[in-house]
């Protein structure tokens, strides 16, 4: 015996059916079910009930246990009840003696922990963060209702776990003319970004019987950490001038996660017989390199390097987002996948969230597709480049002593400061007391140490909007101009 009603627009459902078979009398369990109802906070306070007349139909019991049901919980001090106005839930808690034959529940007990968020700070110049004030809303609106009012009606429904065949089709052709990808629909899954991509990679790299994944000594500390949770160890390799030491690469491992185009985040390219290395021991080892390509659009003193998957795409999963051209919360990624990883890494998508939501997706292939999304890049292109140039112009007048590193690309640079001077940590300890938000070198370690060298901080250009970006600026060459 049990019902769920709408009360307000809210549903409740209430069960009396073990309360009978626990021997409780009908009325006595229709007023412990209410009880409970208001203590575990289904029924707030100010929730009208139904009549005594509607919830008695859909309970299938009398209307006069309803009302007596209801009268005992207002003498409690439960319920609340006015000629004309109804029966709701008192707004006040039960004066003590009141609580019936019901006994508060004690309190949860929940061991789940979330995950630490950083404090606001005045300014963010943390790094990998876009300039959110960019995205094309117009832009977006415009094309997402094009491609609804067109969309056949199946869309909306279950699909394929590689996504949808449109954004599918337009990231070939977009991929090869912009990165030199070479991949077609049948082998591009689209993912909730490239974290997402990655943990299915691993887990699928984990199946092949790999118990280890190589990483850049250099990097992202949450993507080393679903290679972990996958079950794969992670191996850092050293890095110099020409990038990550592929030299070193061994049988240990079952695959490799490069950034090559632009190492995140010391800046460095991959050097031309370090790409070609890298794909060799693939080939040999059976092995897989994994390119995070997190940037590859955003280079400003030359062209971009062309993706690294072009050299063997049956050897090299390409990995890419749209966190940086549009924005981290739209969750849309993609892999370029060899022949024999489409089906497992499929399979893997399938049993985590299907697919990829779909109006997005179908969205982001009609800007592709109208040339939108192209002329948007080029204008964050220029956004951010003229970011980097006004970060080295200020740090050239205000801290000399201060070298900007790496390549000039992407949304952050690295920062290297005189040996002599403040460490790392006082550098942070004084970010935090000026409100800016950053991170030293020593975060980005895989192996958790401390980093080599000079005190090194990663500037994120990026995130600041443009009234907030000369303030963040001032901020930050504030705190070291100070030795």
């Amino acid at each position: 015996m049990s019902t769920s009603w709408s009360a307000f627009g809210g549903d409740l459902h209430l069960d009396l059916t073990g309360r009978r078979a626990a021997g409780t009398g009908l009325r006595a369990a229709l007023e412990d079910a209410l009880r409970e109802a208001v203590q575990d906070g289904r029924l707030a306070p100010g929730t009208r009930l139904p009549s005594s007349r509607a919830l008695g139909e859909d309970l299938g019991i009398a209307r006069n246990t309803v009302v007596e049901a209801y009268g005992q919980l207002t003498g409690e001090g439960w319920l609340t009840s006015r000629q004309g106005s109804g029966t709701t839930v008192a707004t006040g808690v039960p004066p003590a003696g009141g609580w019936g034959r019901t006994a508060p529940r004690p309190p949860v007990h929940r061991t789940a922990r979330p995950l630490p968020e950083r404090p606001a700070a005045r300014h963010d110049l943390m790094s990998g963060r876009p300039d959110l004030s960019l995205f094309p809303r117009t832009a977006w609106l415009a094309a997402a209702r094009r491609a609804l009012a067109t969309a056949p009606h199946e869309v909306l429904g279950y699909g394929s776990p590689l996504g949808r065949p449109e954004l599918r089709e337009a990231l070939t052709h977009y991929l090869a003319r912009v990165r030199g990808v070479r991949t077609d629909p049948d082998h591009l899954l689209v993912c909730g970004g490239v974290t997402q991509g990655l943990g299915l990679l691993c887990a699928a790299l984990r199946d092949r019987g790999a118990d280890a994944l190589a990483v850049e000594a250099y990097g992202l500390p949450p993507q080393h950490a679903v290679a972990r949770a996958a079950g794969l160890a992670t191996v850092p390799l050293p890095l110099d001038d020409a990038g990550a030491r592929v030299d070193l690469l061994d049988d240990r491992v079952g695959g490799v996660l490069l950034t090559p185009a632009h190492q995140f985040p010391t800046g460095a390219p991959l050097a031309a017989d370090r790409r070609a290395a890298a794909v060799q021991w693939a080939r040999e080892h059976d092995g897989y390199v994994i390119e995070d390509d997190y940037d590859g659009e955003f280079r400003y003193d030359r062209q971009p390097l062309g993706a690294m998957q072009a050299l063997d795409p049956e050897r090299v999963v390409y990995a890419g987002t749209a966190a940086k051209s549009l924005a981290p919360g739209l969750r849309l990624g993609w892999l370029a996948l060899p022949d024999a990883l489409v089906e497992p890494v499929a399979r893997l998508k399938q049993l985590t969230d299907i697919m990829a939501p779909v109006l997005d997706q179908l969205t982001l292939a009609e800007l592709i597709a109208s040339g939108t999304y192209d002329r948007h890049v080029r204008r964050c292109r220029l956004h951010y480049r003229r970011r980097r140039d006004r970060l080295v112009a200020a740090l050239a007048e205000h801290a000399p002593h201060v070298r900007v590193t790496g390549i000039a690309a992407g949304l952050h640079a690295v920062l290297r400061l005189p040996q002599d001077g403040p460490s790392e940590a006082e550098l942070l300890a004084r970010a935090a007391a000026a409100g800016v938000s950053l991170n030293g070198l020593s975060w980005h370690r895989a192996d958790g140490a401390a980093a080599d060298g000079p005190p090194s901080l990663v500037i994120g250009y990026g995130a600041p909007a443009e009234h907030a970006f000369p303030a963040a600026l001032a901020a930050l060459c504030g705190l070291l101009r100070e030795r």
